[in-house]
């Protein structure tokens, strides 16, 4: 990639106004580096395009080989925080999304050293640490972020992203300029730039439930990997990780052997990471599922908030999927004023639409759809921002993959044990209907004995078969387009080096942890689906020092038995009513197919699952879409692989619509 020669910073030009609250609604920039023809206009337009992320304030800043665009959510720094942000010499300018939560320790630090600062803001942290430290200063940043930096000394563009890969950053090239954005719907506004599909995200999407970073959906646009520093100059681009998530040896002995010791350490951590993360010039509140993770958080913060805790939940009317009496308990033992939104009947088919529209990609569950809810109810508080006990269950090993792993391996080892389908039934307490299953059965559907037990993918397997099966769907053409591609192969060949070293427990928690958690549920449940209302989620689970902390503990600390967060419930046990304490995770689920078919079924659905709409995207066989759509008209518990199905093939259609301009005809009312 070429571009004209740096003239320093000479020429910059750099306007900020103060939005307001009924112009915009979260944090987000966009910018480029290389030479065109009219910057600012085009800036204008991609932060236009992500107005929904900022409400509080709008900046551009260019200069004849880059530019950045930027819309804030004032949290920190109030008066004086605009973006993007100059250094006092005018060589270094940052955009900045997201929150630094040690911010204040790194500016004692700086000024100890001579270090003068305009504002209050932890975006002029960034600043000067990168002036001393290049960008080597992120190994010192504690938050979730994404910045750009935009060095006039160097003539380079310098991204960076969080460890756990909290904020988003995408980017692409045209014409010989390099472009990145918050959202993808910024880059959609460069002349050139176009929403096509990238058949194989689509198959990993369909067997994943997420691409595999840098790939997205959108074919020739690709996302900045978590952990990872990229730099652009004239040379071109260079991204190399700053930081990995590292779990020991399987046989090498862990330094926490005292479980009390180890107890107390993590309660502290945890401590700490929630009191960082209360840091704000507006008021903090706090999601509370219910469950054992948000509980602790909301325990946490409502000890320290003086003025009392605002609490947020969702309930539904399916008693499978409603957590609403445990919520209301932990908030009465709390005392907090509590909030809360039913998700109800058809509810999730009104909103998916928009979901699909911020999220930017097919998904395979609804689950993002409550959560776009429940931030609304968070935003007509007048909150900004919010905790969440999001990140628990793959730094603790709470997910029942986990256990179910550790039972697969079991009957692995001993396939003639008869206490085989005991531990089956265990495994799942909210699903009655598994109990009543024979031992033949539950075998079968576990799949025990299928995978190799030195596979490196041996705990997700029966997940990537049971998904995979939806690409059953796929038309031809992508079928013959795909060829012999296979996504959990090229998640293999992802995996790092030492992976197979690791005790299995860990070799499970890096998958969720690397790719899940980042490609989906910090994303399209998180990120997306918080902004989407102008609301920032916080997640004390996610601090690094944390993370690093757990991946040192010892396998039976996390999962001891088939008890999943052990370490976790001990450090924290005096904080919670004891019927939430023991609770046995029960996961967050939505109503899939059935929230889009039956009484009330709106015209865009029959729209677009249609054969002629099917036909026309080219990425699914109409006539057996059809069969399926009827299937669960007239057959609401559909299983797993239906479910995944329809909501998948929906949102393909959707996301079709939105960014390729595909047309979806209204099919007639039924």
């Amino acid at each position: 990639m070429q571009v004209n020669a740096c003239s320093a910073h000479s020429g910059y030009t750099f306007s900020a106004v103060a939005g307001r609250e009924s112009d915009f609604h979260m944090c987000g920039f966009g910018g480029y580096f290389g030479s065109i023809r009219d910057g600012r206009a085009l800036l204008e337009s991609m932060t236009a395009a992500i107005a929904h992320r900022g409400p509080d304030g709008q900046g551009i800043f260019t200069v004849p080989e880059a530019g950045l665009g930027h819309v804030r959510l004032s949290i920190v720094g109030l008066g004086d925080g605009q973006q993007p942000m100059p250094d006092a010499s005018g060589e270094l300018t940052i955009a900045f999304n997201g929150e630094i939560f040690n911010y204040v320790e790194l500016r004692d630090e700086l000024r100890a050293k001579g270090r003068r600062f305009r504002t209050a803001s932890d975006t002029e942290v960034i600043l000067h640490l990168y002036d001393e430290m290049g960008e080597d200063c992120v190994s010192l940043l504690n938050g979730d972020f994404a910045f750009a930096i935009w060095d006039a000394r160097r003539c380079r563009m310098m991204l960076a992203r969080d460890r756990m890969g909290v904020r988003p950053l995408f980017y692409t090239a045209q014409g010989g300029t390099f472009y990145f954005a918050s959202e993808v719907k910024a880059l959609l506004q460069v002349p050139g730039v176009s929403a096509e599909i990238d058949p194989i995200a689509l198959d990993q999407i369909f067997t994943l439930w997420a691409p595999i970073a840098p790939r997205t959906p959108f074919r020739n646009i690709l996302e900045l990997e978590p952990a990872n520093v990229m730099i652009v100059d004239q040379r071109g681009v260079t991204t190399r990780p700053y930081w990995q998530l590292q779990y020991p040896d399987r046989d090498q002995p862990s330094g926490y052997t005292h479980e009390g010791s180890a107890a107390e350490e993590l309660r502290a951590l945890l401590a700490d990471a929630t009191r960082i993360r209360m840091r704000a010039d507006v008021p903090v509140g706090a999601y509370l599922s219910g469950g054992l993770d948000s509980s602790i958080v909301s325990a946490l913060a409502a000890g320290m908030t003086p003025q009392g805790l605002r609490t947020f939940s969702v309930t539904f009317d399916s008693a499978e999927h409603d957590e609403s009496a445990f919520q209301l308990e932990m908030a009465a033992a709390l005392g907090t004023q509590h909030s809360a939104i039913a998700c109800r009947a058809g509810d999730i088919a009104k909103v998916f639409p928009d979901v699909i529209r911020f999220t930017e990609r097919p998904i395979i569950r609804t689950a993002p759809a409550p959560l776009y809810q429940l931030s609304g109810l968070v935003r007509e508080a007048g909150l900004k921002v919010v905790l969440t006990g999001e990140g628990a269950d793959e730094v603790f090993a709470g997910y029942d993959i986990f256990k179910e792993a550790r039972v697969r391996r079991f009957c692995g080892r001993q396939p003639g044990s008869s206490i085989r389908p005991h531990l089956f039934r265990k495994l799942y307490p909210y699903l009655p209907g598994l109990k009543q299953q024979s031992p033949e059965y539950l075998a079968a559907f576990f799949g025990a004995g299928d995978a190799p037990l030195d596979d490196p993918l041996f705990s997700h397997r029966p997940r990537l078969k049971g998904t995979a099966a939806t690409k059953l769907f796929f038309s031809g053409d992508l079928r013959a387009e795909l060829k012999d591609y296979d996504a959990a192969a090229e998640l293999i060949g992802r995996l790092p080096q030492d992976f197979r070293r690791w005790h299995p427990l860990h070799q499970a928690q890096y998958l969720e942890s690397r790719f899940l958690l980042p490609g989906y549920i910090l994303s399209s449940q998180g990120d997306r689906m918080a902004m989407a209302h102008g609301i920032e989620g916080r997640f004390p689970f996610l601090d690094h020092r944390l993370v690093e902390f757990a991946a040192k503990l010892p396998p039976e600390m996390k999962l001891k038995g088939l008890t999943e967060k052990h370490i976790l419930r001990e450090a924290t046990k005096d904080l919670l009513p004891p019927a939430i304490g023991r609770r046995v995770k029960q996961p967050y689920r939505a109503p899939d197919s059935h929230s889009f078919t039956g009484p009330g079924e709106l015209d865009y659905v029959r729209g677009a699952l249609s054969e002629d709409a099917v036909a026309e995207g080219g990425l699914f066989n109409a006539k057996a879409v059809t069969k399926l759509y009827e299937k669960c008209r007239s057959r609401p518990a559909s299983g797993f692989r239906d479910n995944a199905a329809f909501v998948g093939i929906l949102s393909t259609q959707l996301w079709l619509q939105t960014f390729a301009g595909t047309r979806i005809r209204k099919a007639e009312a039924a």
